[in-house]
């Protein structure tokens, strides 16, 4: 059993013109960016790969610029959860394996699958999706070898070593919030994405190893900060999940119940708009800093 966990906060993003002058100096270069924001914090969400394919040179340069103890999840392409919703996604999982997510190496974390308001829950659809997905990167790289001519480059197929891969799902239908789906979670050992948002559903379910949380703005999406109560909020829950310990501080689908083990926590803040992002994870982890001892684990 495990004693400890790992507790990573950070943003959604990096690239936002509004944050210059703000959280990044004025004179910062551009290509500065993510070396500036990977010092402050221990994890980072890539959107880029949300709206298109990217190249293995991106993902090696975002490993160059970014410490040792960094880890990047990786938000999946629209086109397989919005566009082809699950269906036909053979030919376009493997492209996105191949285009150079294995390339970060150690500093892969999850991987994001973001599904739109519309997409409502089927279980006809949505288990063959749980079933199809990689749980370490050989078995990626296997799938990444099936890859067609829609890569731009040549695709990257190897991987420097033989880890986990962890995967987390955000839902924003009320259809979701149903016992067979978290069930079906809980089966395929994936994530249930804990988004705090305006009107999608807030459930705080634990179906993985790992907590994956986005705070997105509970009053005015990506653009409401969290004042000093809700962080506590935050901080008690990012405690209770790290520890171990029993939380009833939520929505659940099913009994809350207790857990039986520490769990990591990757927590990302997605209001992006009004700079408040930056400022926000990092009052949270000063708050999560403030019960931290020696023998819990890393938080910052």
């Amino acid at each position: 059993m495990r004693h400890a966990a790992d507790i990573r906060i950070g943003i959604s993003g990096w690239t936002y013109p509004p944050w210059r002058g703000t959280f990044y100096p004025a004179d910062l270069p551009h290509k500065q960016e993510l070396r500036h924001a990977a010092a402050l914090f221990r994890a980072i969400e890539i959107n880029g790969t949300f709206y298109g394919l990217q190249r293995p040179d991106s993902f090696a340069h975002w490993a160059e610029q970014t410490p040792d103890d960094f880890i990047f999840t990786v938000k999946a392409p629209r086109f397989i959860t919005h566009v082809r919703r699950l269906r036909g996604i053979e030919l376009p999982l493997a492209n996105f394996l191949a285009s150079g997510v294995l390339r970060l190496g150690p500093k892969l974390g999850p991987i994001l699958w973001q599904f739109p308001p519309s997409f409502g829950f089927n279980p006809q659809t949505m288990e063959p999706f749980l079933a199809m997905l990689p749980h370490d990167t050989e078995a990626a790289a296997d799938r990444a070898a099936k890859h067609d001519s829609h890569l731009k480059v040549s695709g990257w197929l190897t991987t420097d070593g033989a880890r986990p891969l962890r995967h987390a799902i955000e839902i924003r239908h009320e259809s979701f919030r149903t016992r067979a789906f978290v069930d079906m979670l809980r089966k395929y050992d994936v994530a249930l994405v804990c988004a705090d948002a305006v009107a999608w559903p807030r459930l705080m379910d634990l179906t993985s190893d790992f907590v994956y949380c986005r705070l997105h703005g509970s009053e005015e999406l990506y653009r409401s900060g969290y004042d000093d109560r809700a962080l506590e909020g935050w901080s008690a829950r990012v405690a209770a999940w790290s520890r171990g310990k029993s939380m009833q501080d939520g929505e659940f689908i099913g009994p809350p119940g207790g857990q039986t083990e520490p769990r990591d926590v990757f927590l990302f803040f997605d209001n992006t708009d009004k700079l408040r992002a930056p400022h926000d994870a990092q009052a949270l982890m000063r708050k999560v800093a403030a019960w931290h001892n020696p023998d819990f684990g890393k938080v910052l």
